[in-house]
């Protein structure tokens, strides 16, 4: 199974994700942070009309499928052209399809005793959801004083300008969702997907904090 796009993941450190029910929406959006410099995303598949979207959009980048529950989303998304899956819990079972499929799960967690479950179960890469909602920043340091050896990706009502706040916190990655691209246009979800990208990179280079999954 190639890992090659969780590794890009945890170089590029910010991960957008697109809910959206309307897949014109849904495709603009994505092309847009497409055209500021991501090369993976998530899309929400909310609707049956988004399995096209990703199709299309796999074209031009890498994207994960999220809102995996059932084996029968996972082989749509699958042939649909989708390289990774997310799932917003943690299941046997999405791992197992994960192996069947020969592409990366994203498994999503809430507590630490779900976080710690997930990494013995050779997740990788695994979300905090809701992040915010459970304290933030801090409560991702929290998680992980006790377990560094986690791989975590908070998401959840997260915004821009907190994303380095989470890196520096020790999160492998940061999920952005509405506030990438809710109530902009085109134009400016480009500039903000470049302008985030610029501002991790400077972090980085600065942190000399180097990331394999």
């Amino acid at each position: 199974m190639s890992e090659n796009y969780l590794n890009i993941i945890a170089e590029d450190r910010v991960y957008p994700i697109i809910r959206d029910k309307d897949p014109d929406r849904t495709l603009e959006t994505a092309k847009a942070l497409i055209e500021g410099g991501v090369r993976v995303l998530e899309i929400n598949v909310e609707t049956p009309e988004i399995y096209d979207v990703i199709k299309e959009v796999s074209k031009h980048a890498a994207v994960c499928a999220g809102g995996i529950i059932t084996a029968t989303q996972a082989d749509y998304a699958f042939k649909s052209g989708a390289q990774l899956f997310a799932s917003p819990i943690f299941q046997m079972n999405m791992v197992k399809i994960s192996k069947n499929l020969r592409i990366p799960f994203i498994a999503g967690t809430t507590t630490a005793n779900e976080a710690y479950n997930a990494w013995k179960s050779r997740i990788q890469l695994i979300k905090i959801f809701p992040a915010e909602a459970m304290g933030g920043v801090q409560y991702i340091e929290s998680i992980l004083k006790q377990m560094p050896f986690l791989n975590l990706m908070p998401t959840g009502d997260i915004k821009l300008h907190d994303v380095v706040s989470y890196l520096n916190s020790g999160a492998v990655a940061v999920g952005v969702g509405r506030d990438f691209y809710s109530g902009f246009t085109p134009k400016e979800i480009t500039k903000r997907a470049k302008e985030i990208l610029l501002e991790v990179k400077d972090f980085t280079q600065w942190n000399k904090k180097s990331i394999s999954l």
